[in-house]
């Protein structure tokens, strides 16, 4: 990590210039940092889940407007593709995440910058494709909205979208961050009747206790499967944010009949899961999840109204902040943070 002044381009058509005011620091930052994404060109801006304020619009850009406040997130679409027509938007194949010119959004000493994932929000200001941009009500703290920007759209998402838990159903959150724990929430908020959190930190299962879990797994001193069967006799929806293979299998071996796992943890490339074919006679099935599902101008402004109501708790989820010259270092402590999430302010 390096602290420079990068020059940003003026918006093209389609491109919105936001004054960041907040940014979280996700595990897919640390992943693309340390080699997780090797096509990632450098230099690179990272960041990815941010809030903050509306300076310029491009010609094309309909309902921004230049002082509105917004989330900024990689969850945007074309809008016209198969997948964006099927109600797919996270399959998206037109994504443009970078200009479709070639020329760069942002220069360093007359070199081209990489903003990761089409984002690049560890910086003092973003320019992005208007389609990644999601208006929230103006009360709506921006240090609490970064946080809608990735750990709720994908946790809470998975929950609605992609498991499409129920009324009744039994679930169980393998990893207490603020994915897990914004999967915990959505939980709540599906009607689930039991609903596990699984983590080795026992600060994070406490959290995850304040947001509605009704039991709690240390992984780090008991077997979590053997803990989940026991409290529950397997579960209806086991929801993986990990992202390795050995918590994969559990995520599967945690299913009760007919159950579902959703993997929503980033795994590296090459990584493989095992499980035991006769469990797919018993019906179980294990499926993926990207960014929740999410449809993000529908999604964001929906969770906006859900804190202000006080349905939703982002106070708890986001658990420290940073100033940028914070950043390098939190960034190195992540994997050992007992913060649910550690946000920049600017």
């Amino acid at each position: 990590m390096a602290l420079e002044d990068v020059h940003v381009e003026a918006p093209l058509a389609a491109e919105v210039r936001i004054r960041t005011a907040a940014t979280g620091i996700c595990h897919s930052d640390r992943h693309g940092q340390t080699g997780g994404n090797p096509a990632l060109g450098l230099p690179a801006v990272l960041g990815h889940e941010a809030a903050g304020i509306v300076v310029e619009v491009g010609r094309d850009v309909s309902g921004i407007a230049p002082g509105d406040h917004v989330v900024v997130a990689p969850a945007g679409s074309c809008g016209t593709c198969p997948w964006c027509s099927q109600g797919h938007p996270q399959h998206c194949t037109d994504l443009r995440r970078t200009r479709a010119d070639g020329s760069p959004r942002l220069t360093l000493d007359g070199r081209a910058v990489t903003q990761f994932v089409g984002i690049g929000s560890f910086a003092e200001e973003m320019l992005v494709q208007a389609s990644s941009v999601a208006k929230v009500p103006a009360d709506m703290p921006l240090d609490k909205a970064a946080l809608l920007g990735c750990a709720v759209i994908t946790g809470l998402g998975a929950v609605r979208h992609s498991a499409a838990v129920r009324v009744g159903d039994t679930v169980a959150v393998i990893g207490c961050g603020g994915v897990g724990l914004s999967a915990v929430q959505g939980a709540v908020l599906a009607g689930a009747s039991r609903i596990v959190a699984v983590d080795r930190m026992p600060e994070k299962l406490d959290l995850a206790l304040r947001m509605g879990a009704t039991d709690v797994v240390d992984a780090a001193t008991t077997d979590p499967v053997a803990a989940v069967l026991d409290l529950t006799g397997g579960v209806d929806h086991a929801l993986e944010m990990v992202g390795l293979p050995a918590t994969i299998a559990q995520a599967f071996a945690m299913l009760r009949t007919r159950g579902t796992a959703t993997v929503v943890g980033l795994a590296r490339p090459g990584d493989a899961v095992s499980i035991p074919a006769s469990d797919l006679l018993a019906e179980k099935r294990l499926q993926g999840s990207r960014l929740g599902g999410t449809r993000l101008r529908v999604d964001v402004p929906l969770y906006a109204q859900l804190y202000l109501s006080g349905r939703l708790d982002l106070d708890a989820l986001q658990g420290a902040t940073v100033s940028i010259d914070g950043l390098a270092a939190a960034l190195d402590g992540i994997d050992g943070a007992t913060a649910a999430r550690t946000v920049v302010t600017f």
